[in-house]
């Protein structure tokens, strides 16, 4: 583990976001608290939604916040980026190389038959979240979450993979929201201009992927508003994405209560 010295950062003058960074960070130290945890784990992309995480556990829990690094056949620059939002944070981190396990895995399951592009790709969120819980179990913490607003609403996340965390501060916030965030916090400016990647394959990124831009998306979910073909594509993968926000079904046998 290597740590940091983190800046003292005070609030800018007249910046309308830090009375929300103060609930935030109230938030995030009762939810550890109620936990019963010692501190919270975080996994750090490169991008911005883990960068402001990194920010908020740094200012919330000074001492007791890791960022977890999880190269998988990545981008170098979203190590590097990771690095970044660590060290502007003020947190230490870990790396775990994940190449070879997922190599390993890959190898595996082709053996049990040829798998899609997109089930090969999940493999990589749901090993990542395996080392963050690890992580997390050995230094009694919770899972922090990165997901906004945006991409809990369309489903733009794997089900127990970086969707399968303890708490999710960003949940409520549009993507222009936590860039709005991102700035009152400090967040280095080059993850704030980087293009959003889930970083699941070579050139991947999330508006290319869901066919939508993030623009479009936070506007139709803050007021309704959208294009015909947007509103159809948005409400499609609503619909088929429902399940990853809920519990899974239980069969509730004739006669019986629970």
């Amino acid at each position: 583990m290597t740590g940091v010295q983190q800046a003292e950062v005070g609030p800018a003058q007249g910046d309308p976001w830090q009375s929300e960074v103060q609930a935030l960070l109230a938030w995030i130290k009762d939810a550890v608290q109620t936990a019963g945890a010692k501190g919270g784990v975080v996994a750090l992309s490169g991008g911005i939604d883990s960068a402001v995480v990194a920010h908020l556990l740094g200012r919330a829990l000074p001492s007791a916040a890791l960022g977890v690094l999880l190269p998988c056949h990545s981008d170098p620059q979203d190590l590097l980026d990771g690095q970044l939002a660590a060290q502007s944070a003020g947190i230490p981190t870990v790396t775990v190389e994940l190449d070879r396990p997922y190599d390993a895995l890959c190898a595996a399951l082709a053996e049990s038959g040829e798998a899609g592009a997109v089930a090969l790709a999940n493999v990589k969120p749901r090993l990542r979240m395996n080392a963050l819980y690890y992580q997390a179990a050995r230094t009694q913490s919770v899972v922090f979450g990165t997901g906004n607003r945006a991409e809990l609403e369309l489903g733009y996340f794997t089900k127990y993979g970086d969707g399968g965390v303890d708490l999710l501060p960003l949940g409520n916030y549009l993507k222009h929201e936590v860039r709005d965030l991102a700035r009152s916090l400090g967040v280095p400016d080059r993850i704030i201009a980087r293009p959003p990647s889930a970083g699941l394959w070579a050139g991947q990124t999330d508006e290319g992927e869901m066919g939508l831009s993030y623009a479009a998306i936070d506007r139709y979910l803050e007021s309704g508003v959208a294009d015909p073909s947007v509103r159809q594509r948005i409400e499609t993968m609503r619909q088929r994405s429902r399940h990853k926000l809920a519990m899974p079904p239980v069969f509730a046998r004739p006669g019986r209560a629970r």
